[in-house]
């Protein structure tokens, strides 16, 4: 069984509240929060007063993916807004070291997220300062897009190494997951998955979310 971090991308952009107490009753065990900047992805969704305004309405943690070029800038005003996980990716960083060192100042957990073609060999010499690698599962920027088929052997990787460190490390994979295909990202080593489409346009978002974290697999 894994962890869940439903995407409020896909959510009701006009009624956030109604979306993160539906997440709580329903069993989700974070919020992912897309902030897109239009530069290191074409898209652009929201920034830190969004994440203030969702820290006031959930105590579920604020898992924060920052899709934006040189995050360090804003890792300290993420933090101050409430956001318990921040994560960055490794394209964006010109000192990923650096940045991680920021985040866990801040008294965040630090991620790292890596698109689909970028290799885990960029994690070799920070594993000793992550607390969540991210595994892009479709190249960011939009929701609604179809899972990457090759990433799920990335996960396995990701896995192996993630053991070797001995640490607790998250292994979050984003992007076109669903009920299908998380039965086999869970079985790969995937701890955390972020669904969007999948649960909030489902029939039956719950079930979905249960469906998802593998609670049908005990």
């Amino acid at each position: 069984m894994a962890l869940i971090a439903p995407s409020l991308l896909s959510a009701e952009f006009t009624n956030f509240a109604a979306a993160l107490e539906f997440l709580e009753q329903a069993g989700a065990d974070m919020v992912h929060c897309d902030v897109m900047d239009g530069l290191f992805v074409p898209n652009i969704t929201f920034g830190q007063p969004m994440i203030a305004a969702l820290r006031k309405k959930t105590k579920l943690p604020l898992d924060v993916h920052l899709m934006v070029q040189d995050p360090g800038r804003y890792v300290a005003e993420f933090a101050d807004a409430g956001a318990d996980i921040i994560t960055v990716h490794a394209e964006a960083c010109t000192h990923l070291h650096r940045t991680l060192q920021q985040i866990r100042e801040k008294g965040c957990k630090a991620g790292v997220a890596l698109n689909p073609a970028t290799p885990l060999d960029v994690l070799e010499y920070v594993m000793n300062d992550v607390d969540l690698i991210l595994c892009m599962s479709v190249n960011p920027g939009f929701g609604g897009q179809k899972f990457i088929p090759a990433v799920l052997e990335k996960v396995r990787k990701a896995a192996k190494m993630i053991a070797s460190t001995g640490r607790e490390i998250l292994l979050e994979v984003d992007g076109g997951v669903n009920e299908e295909n998380a039965p086999e990202l869970i079985k790969a080593g995937a701890t955390l998955l972020v669904a969007g489409n999948a649960v909030f346009k489902n029939t039956d978002p719950a079930a979905a979310i249960r469906h998802i974290k593998g609670d049908t697999l005990l």
